[in-house]
């Protein structure tokens, strides 16, 4: 019955025709992104009405849990590259070993997070750019994602592995269940019980534990093809985690440089007040949710390109890769349209002060039009990184994440204050597109040259 299972996937992935494929495993995926970014954002807004120093406790704690986040996408992500190459070539048991240590390594990962947080706690809210009067919202919220934080990053890992076993369905249940209880709880223990930000912090602790549990039930009742179990007369030798982690590493640094930007964007907006740190905070979240969208076709892309690409089938591959830039494109411009239209109502739905608005508003519009050229960059990163190309993978994502936008912020916000705050983001983003492009051209370049037959659609 397994193999037989496994023959059905198999012929799934690699003969499907693969715009359908992309959709199919796009939509949970675009499905689990729009809810849990929904529940972000309902998030902002009920902290929102606790006050502006609130909302700005909101980013502070969104920058810590991108280093969560960090560390549950790189076991995700490089036990998921692999093992569904390995799929691919039809090695089920590798394939299995690979889940299992991917996930008992991030879960590991995410008690260390727990116990160093909560040791040094105070360093660690100022460091991530609290001001005085956001740190006690800031520290209140933070203490219930770092008891959360085994449970949040395996649970990314987890999903992550089932996106790329070509089950995202299964993966959306656990996700969207978790964000469902989220949304329910923030107003029945923030308000309802007067537990304030406490009941914010609360309400995701509690949800993230219920996704997991909901996840690794996936696993344990054989709705997947690989398992969590690791056999007693199976070595682990150093070298799977230490290839999980390689493969990996992109999401690690693209996250890891995300929390950085996100504390340095809090920093040097915290000289400006809570007022800058709210208003970027409100945009980050709105832009993130449009995103999304184009983000869950791209998460449809990946197990498509690293199990076609780990079975030889780079027609696929190349197919794949144009029909995901397109449709992310499309969902980019209608999104981008209504941004920029409707900028001041969609910031003063999450705090509806003068000042937040109009720091906000410009900072919305600039990003907006920036991520027209996002697509490109975003679905060429999971192309290097499905297919195995480490290095290519990592420049990439160190490029728009970190070497271009840390010193592209400094040097407007010295040269041109707050203005030059809101421009740093969408002018390294610019910078990366056409770098981008090259790496992605000398990809295909080097694949073997197959045609596009009927097999290969």
């Amino acid at each position: 019955m397994k193999e037989k299972t496994e023959k059905t996937q198999y012929k799934k992935m690699t003969e499907t025709p693969v715009s359908r494929l992309i959709m199919n495993l796009s939509i949970p995926a675009i499905i689990s992104m729009l809810v849990t970014n929904i529940y972000n954002l309902v998030d902002t807004a009920f902290v929102g009405r606790l006050g502006t120093s609130a909302s700005g406790a909101v980013g502070i704690v969104f920058g810590f849990m991108a280093i969560i986040q960090a560390f549950g996408f790189m076991f995700g992500q490089g036990a998921g590259s692999v093992l569904s190459r390995a799929l691919g070539e039809k090695k089920t048991k590798k394939a299995s070993l690979y889940a299992a240590v991917g996930f008992y390594g991030s879960f590991f990962c995410g008690v260390l997070i727990c116990v160093v947080g909560l040791i040094f706690l105070d360093n660690i809210v100022m460091l991530l750019g609290s001001t005085y009067t956001i740190a006690p919202y800031a520290k209140t919220y933070i203490f219930y994602i770092l008891i959360a934080a085994p449970f949040m990053s395996s649970g990314l890992t987890l999903n992550n592995i089932l996106r790329y076993e070509g089950k995202a369905a299964l993966g959306m249940i656990g996700l969207m269940s978790g964000a469902i209880i989220n949304m329910a709880g923030d107003p029945v223990f923030m308000f309802g019980l007067n537990m304030g930000i406490a009941g914010a912090g609360l309400s995701t602790a509690i949800s993230q534990v219920v996704s997991w549990s909901i996840l690794v039930r996936m696993f344990l009742s054989g709705k997947t093809e690989t398992s969590l179990h690791l056999e007693k007369n199976v070595r682990i030798s150093p070298q799977i985690p230490a290839n999980i982690a390689a493969t990996g590493f992109p999401s690690l640094l693209r996250q890891g440089l995300n929390s950085l930007t996100t504390v340095l964007l809090n920093s040097q907006c915290a000289v400006y007040g809570d007022c800058a740190v709210a208003a970027m905070s409100i945009v980050s979240r709105i832009i993130f949710f449009t995103f999304s969208i184009a983000l869950g076709t791209g998460q449809g892309f990946q197990p498509v390109a690293a199990f076609n690409y780990g079975a030889g089938k780079y027609g696929r591959l190349k197919k794949g890769y144009y029909f995901t830039v397109i449709v992310s494109e499309c969902i980019i411009i209608v999104g981008c349209t209504i941004l920029c239209l409707f900028s001041k109502n969609l910031i003063s739905l999450f705090r509806n002060d003068p000042d937040v608005i109009r720091i906000g508003r410009r900072a919305l519009r600039l990003q907006a039009l920036a991520t027209l050229f996002l697509p490109v960059c975003m679905t060429t990163e999971m192309l290097f990184q499905s297919t195995g190309m480490r290095l290519g993978a990592t420049l990439l994502s160190a490029l728009r994440n970190g070497i271009l936008f840390i010193p592209t912020l400094l040097i407007l916000a010295h040269v041109r204050g707050l203005s030059g705050i809101q421009e740093a983001q969408p002018l390294s983003l610019l910078m990366a597109f056409p770098v981008t492009v090259v790496f992605a051209i000398r990809f295909f370049k080097k694949l073997p040259e197959i045609s596009f037959c009927k097999a290969e659609k």
